[in-house]
Protein backbone atom coordinates (compact mmCIF):
# COMPACT_ATOMS: atom_id res chain seq x y z
CA UNK A 1 0.00 0.00 0.00
CA UNK A 2 2.59 2.46 0.85
CA UNK A 3 4.40 1.84 -2.45
CA UNK A 4 1.50 2.33 -4.40
CA UNK A 5 1.09 5.62 -2.58
CA UNK A 6 4.64 6.65 -3.33
CA UNK A 7 4.36 5.89 -6.78
CA UNK A 8 0.95 7.62 -6.79
CA UNK A 9 2.58 10.79 -5.02
CA UNK A 10 5.14 10.50 -7.37
CA UNK A 11 2.97 10.68 -10.84
CA UNK A 12 0.96 13.62 -9.22
CA UNK A 13 3.91 15.08 -8.94
CA UNK A 14 5.50 14.90 -12.10
CA UNK A 15 2.15 15.94 -13.69
CA UNK A 16 1.59 18.99 -11.57
CA UNK A 17 5.06 20.63 -11.51
CA UNK A 18 5.14 23.97 -13.00
CA UNK A 19 8.10 26.13 -12.71
CA UNK A 20 5.91 29.67 -12.45
CA UNK A 21 5.22 28.26 -9.59
CA UNK A 22 8.41 29.38 -7.56
CA UNK A 23 7.58 32.44 -7.44
CA UNK A 24 7.14 34.28 -3.98
CA UNK A 25 6.01 37.63 -4.00
CA UNK A 26 8.39 40.50 -5.04
CA UNK A 27 10.10 42.45 -1.73
CA UNK A 28 8.53 45.45 -0.33
CA UNK A 29 11.10 48.78 0.36
CA UNK A 30 12.58 46.86 3.60
CA UNK A 31 13.65 43.73 1.13
CA UNK A 32 10.99 41.34 3.20
CA UNK A 33 8.45 39.25 1.16
CA UNK A 34 6.43 35.87 2.62
CA UNK A 35 8.80 33.14 1.93
CA UNK A 36 7.34 30.26 4.43
CA UNK A 37 5.86 28.02 6.34
CA UNK A 38 8.03 25.45 8.24
CA UNK A 39 6.15 22.00 9.59
CA UNK A 40 7.93 19.55 11.57
CA UNK A 41 5.57 16.08 11.70
CA UNK A 42 5.85 11.94 12.27
CA UNK A 43 4.42 11.21 8.84
CA UNK A 44 5.70 13.24 6.56
CA UNK A 45 4.54 11.88 3.61
CA UNK A 46 0.95 11.95 4.43
CA UNK A 47 1.38 15.53 5.28
CA UNK A 48 2.84 16.06 2.06
CA UNK A 49 -0.13 14.28 0.26
CA UNK A 50 -2.71 17.04 2.23
CA UNK A 51 -0.96 19.91 0.62
CA UNK A 52 -0.93 18.26 -2.64
CA UNK A 53 -4.07 17.35 -2.99
CA UNK A 54 -5.20 21.11 -1.74
CA UNK A 55 -3.21 22.22 -4.96
CA UNK A 56 0.58 22.18 -4.15
CA UNK A 57 3.26 21.11 -6.52
CA UNK A 58 6.17 19.74 -4.86
CA UNK A 59 9.23 21.20 -5.96
CA UNK A 60 13.09 21.23 -4.65
CA UNK A 61 15.87 23.65 -4.18
CA UNK A 62 18.97 21.57 -4.20
CA UNK A 63 18.07 19.38 -0.66
CA UNK A 64 15.56 21.27 0.75
CA UNK A 65 12.34 19.51 -0.49
CA UNK A 66 9.25 21.93 -0.57
CA UNK A 67 5.22 22.30 -1.55
CA UNK A 68 5.26 25.66 -3.47
CA UNK A 69 1.77 27.45 -3.88
CA UNK A 70 1.33 30.98 -5.27
CA UNK A 71 3.05 33.20 -2.56
CA UNK A 72 4.70 30.75 -0.50
CA UNK A 73 6.31 27.53 0.19
CA UNK A 74 5.58 24.81 2.83
CA UNK A 75 8.42 22.98 4.14
CA UNK A 76 7.67 19.59 5.93
CA UNK A 77 10.46 17.62 7.66
CA UNK A 78 10.68 14.84 10.03
CA UNK A 79 9.19 15.79 13.84
CA UNK A 80 7.48 15.08 17.20
CA UNK A 81 5.65 18.00 17.33
CA UNK A 82 4.30 18.15 21.54
CA UNK A 83 0.78 19.93 19.65
CA UNK A 84 -1.08 21.31 16.47
CA UNK A 85 -1.35 24.82 15.81
CA UNK A 86 -4.29 25.91 17.92
CA UNK A 87 -3.40 26.68 21.03
CA UNK A 88 -0.12 28.25 19.97
CA UNK A 89 0.52 31.74 18.72
CA UNK A 90 -0.22 31.10 15.31
CA UNK A 91 -3.42 29.38 15.18
CA UNK A 92 -3.84 28.61 11.42
CA UNK A 93 -2.50 29.98 8.07
CA UNK A 94 -5.53 30.66 5.14
CA UNK A 95 -5.28 30.38 1.54
CA UNK A 96 -7.56 32.19 -1.17
CA UNK A 97 -9.59 29.23 -2.96
CA UNK A 98 -11.49 29.95 -6.40
CA UNK A 99 -14.09 27.53 -4.92
CA UNK A 100 -14.34 26.18 -1.31
CA UNK A 101 -16.67 23.53 -2.26
CA UNK A 102 -14.23 22.49 -4.79
CA UNK A 103 -11.43 22.32 -2.81
CA UNK A 104 -12.87 20.60 -0.03
CA UNK A 105 -14.25 17.88 -1.87
CA UNK A 106 -10.52 17.22 -3.10
CA UNK A 107 -9.55 16.82 0.22
CA UNK A 108 -12.64 14.16 1.12
CA UNK A 109 -10.79 11.35 0.92
CA UNK A 110 -8.52 11.89 3.71
CA UNK A 111 -10.78 11.60 6.21
CA UNK A 112 -9.91 14.99 7.69
CA UNK A 113 -11.53 17.16 9.94
CA UNK A 114 -13.39 20.17 7.77
CA UNK A 115 -15.55 22.57 9.89
CA UNK A 116 -18.12 25.06 7.06
CA UNK A 117 -18.68 28.18 8.79
CA UNK A 118 -20.30 29.31 5.08
CA UNK A 119 -20.21 28.46 1.72
CA UNK A 120 -17.71 30.61 1.19
CA UNK A 121 -15.32 29.88 4.28
CA UNK A 122 -13.72 26.68 5.88
CA UNK A 123 -11.33 24.91 8.25
CA UNK A 124 -9.52 22.19 7.40
CA UNK A 125 -7.07 20.02 10.35
CA UNK A 126 -4.29 18.44 8.77
CA UNK A 127 -3.38 15.56 9.51
CA UNK A 128 -1.41 16.22 12.60
CA UNK A 129 -3.33 19.02 13.82
CA UNK A 130 -2.39 22.24 11.58
CA UNK A 131 -4.92 24.41 10.93
CA UNK A 132 -6.04 25.96 7.42
CA UNK A 133 -8.46 28.41 6.85
CA UNK A 134 -10.05 28.49 2.85
CA UNK A 135 -11.25 31.62 1.71
CA UNK A 136 -13.22 31.75 -1.26
CA UNK A 137 -12.21 34.26 -4.06
CA UNK A 138 -13.03 33.58 -7.58
CA UNK A 139 -11.63 36.89 -9.02
CA UNK A 140 -8.10 34.82 -7.98
CA UNK A 141 -5.64 34.15 -11.33
CA UNK A 142 -5.00 30.35 -10.08
CA UNK A 143 -7.16 27.62 -7.89
CA UNK A 144 -5.40 28.51 -4.53
CA UNK A 145 -2.72 31.11 -3.54
CA UNK A 146 -1.42 31.98 -0.15
CA UNK A 147 -3.57 34.52 1.89
CA UNK A 148 -2.62 34.65 5.61
CA UNK A 149 -0.94 33.86 8.87
CA UNK A 150 -3.24 34.38 11.76
CA UNK A 151 -1.90 35.38 15.15
CA UNK A 152 -3.54 34.63 18.59
CA UNK A 153 -2.36 36.98 21.34
CA UNK A 154 -2.86 38.83 24.21
CA UNK A 155 -1.76 42.46 22.84
CA UNK A 156 -2.69 42.82 18.63
CA UNK A 157 -1.94 46.07 18.48
CA UNK A 158 1.29 45.83 19.99
CA UNK A 159 2.01 43.04 17.66
CA UNK A 160 0.78 44.38 14.68
CA UNK A 161 3.18 47.86 15.31
CA UNK A 162 5.85 45.32 16.09
CA UNK A 163 5.40 42.90 12.75
CA UNK A 164 5.09 46.66 11.23
CA UNK A 165 7.96 48.11 12.24
CA UNK A 166 10.35 45.20 12.10
CA UNK A 167 9.43 43.85 8.56
CA UNK A 168 8.07 46.96 7.09
CA UNK A 169 4.38 45.71 6.30
CA UNK A 170 1.23 47.91 6.19
CA UNK A 171 -1.03 48.09 8.80
CA UNK A 172 -4.79 47.70 8.74
CA UNK A 173 -8.40 46.18 9.39
CA UNK A 174 -10.09 42.91 7.64
CA UNK A 175 -13.57 43.04 9.39
CA UNK A 176 -12.90 42.47 12.97
CA UNK A 177 -9.18 42.02 12.73
CA UNK A 178 -6.09 43.59 12.61
CA UNK A 179 -3.80 43.33 9.94
CA UNK A 180 -0.31 43.41 8.67
CA UNK A 181 0.53 43.25 4.76
CA UNK A 182 3.76 42.48 3.69
CA UNK A 183 4.09 41.03 -0.06
CA UNK A 184 2.65 37.70 -0.28
CA UNK A 185 0.87 37.85 3.17
CA UNK A 186 -1.21 39.04 5.35
CA UNK A 187 -0.88 39.26 9.11
CA UNK A 188 -4.52 38.78 10.80
CA UNK A 189 -4.51 39.16 14.63
CA UNK A 190 -6.83 38.11 16.97
CA UNK A 191 -6.69 38.84 20.61
CA UNK A 192 -6.76 36.06 23.42
CA UNK A 193 -7.21 36.54 26.68
CA UNK A 194 -4.46 34.58 27.78
CA UNK A 195 -0.84 34.04 26.39
CA UNK A 196 -0.54 31.26 23.82
CA UNK A 197 2.20 28.47 23.69
CA UNK A 198 5.37 29.35 21.44
CA UNK A 199 5.39 27.57 18.15
CA UNK A 200 8.77 26.08 18.23
CA UNK A 201 8.32 22.28 18.64
CA UNK A 202 4.47 22.31 17.51
CA UNK A 203 3.65 20.92 14.03
CA UNK A 204 3.69 24.68 12.52
CA UNK A 205 7.66 25.04 14.21
CA UNK A 206 7.83 28.65 12.61
CA UNK A 207 7.36 30.98 9.93
CA UNK A 208 9.78 32.40 7.09
CA UNK A 209 10.22 35.94 5.40
CA UNK A 210 12.07 35.29 2.38
CA UNK A 211 14.70 38.68 2.38
CA UNK A 212 16.85 40.83 -0.57
CA UNK A 213 19.72 40.83 1.81
CA UNK A 214 19.98 38.84 4.69
CA UNK A 215 23.15 40.13 6.16
CA UNK A 216 21.36 43.88 6.08
CA UNK A 217 18.31 43.02 7.35
CA UNK A 218 19.89 40.95 10.55
CA UNK A 219 21.95 43.98 10.73
CA UNK A 220 18.81 46.12 10.81
CA UNK A 221 16.97 43.81 13.02
CA UNK A 222 19.81 44.35 15.57
CA UNK A 223 20.02 47.27 15.88
CA UNK A 224 16.48 47.57 16.73
CA UNK A 225 17.09 45.71 19.71
CA UNK A 226 15.98 41.98 18.25
CA UNK A 227 18.68 39.29 19.39
CA UNK A 228 18.86 36.60 16.68
CA UNK A 229 18.43 32.92 18.51
CA UNK A 230 20.54 31.68 14.80
CA UNK A 231 23.06 34.39 13.27
CA UNK A 232 23.08 34.49 9.14
CA UNK A 233 25.01 30.67 7.46
CA UNK A 234 23.96 28.51 4.94
CA UNK A 235 21.44 26.04 5.13
CA UNK A 236 21.82 22.28 3.71
CA UNK A 237 20.87 23.07 0.18
CA UNK A 238 24.22 25.30 0.56
CA UNK A 239 23.32 27.92 -1.61
CA UNK A 240 19.83 29.23 0.49
CA UNK A 241 20.88 31.09 3.36
CA UNK A 242 18.93 31.22 7.06
CA UNK A 243 18.78 33.41 10.45
CA UNK A 244 16.16 33.00 12.77
CA UNK A 245 14.27 35.02 15.83
CA UNK A 246 11.38 34.88 17.91
CA UNK A 247 8.85 37.32 18.09
CA UNK A 248 8.41 38.54 21.37
CA UNK A 249 4.88 36.90 22.02
CA UNK A 250 6.89 33.22 20.34
CA UNK A 251 6.02 33.10 16.71
CA UNK A 252 9.52 31.43 15.68
CA UNK A 253 10.66 33.31 12.43
CA UNK A 254 13.10 31.89 9.73
CA UNK A 255 14.40 34.87 7.33
CA UNK A 256 15.83 33.20 4.23
CA UNK A 257 17.65 34.25 0.75
CA UNK A 258 17.71 32.21 -1.76
CA UNK A 259 14.73 30.03 -0.65
CA UNK A 260 13.21 29.63 -4.58
CA UNK A 261 14.42 27.37 -6.94
CA UNK A 262 15.70 28.81 -9.66
CA UNK A 263 12.79 28.50 -12.51
CA UNK A 264 14.86 26.35 -14.97
CA UNK A 265 15.98 23.81 -12.18
CA UNK A 266 12.84 23.84 -10.11
CA UNK A 267 11.48 20.05 -10.10
CA UNK A 268 9.54 17.60 -8.61
CA UNK A 269 10.49 15.14 -5.83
Amino acid sequence: MKTQFLSAFAALAVLTVSPARAELAAPNSTGISMGHIHLAVQDVEAEKKFFVMLGGTPMSNGSLQMISFPGVFILIRPGMPTAGTEGSSVNHFGFHVQSVADTVEKIKSLGLKVTQNNPQQSFVTGPEGVKVELLEDKTISSPIEMHHVHLFTTAPLEVQAWYAKMFGGTTGKRGVFDTVTLPGVEMSITKQEMAQAPTKGRSLDHIGFEVKDLNGTVKRLEAAGIKMERAPQAASNGTTRIAFLTDPWGTTIELTQGLAPAKENASAK
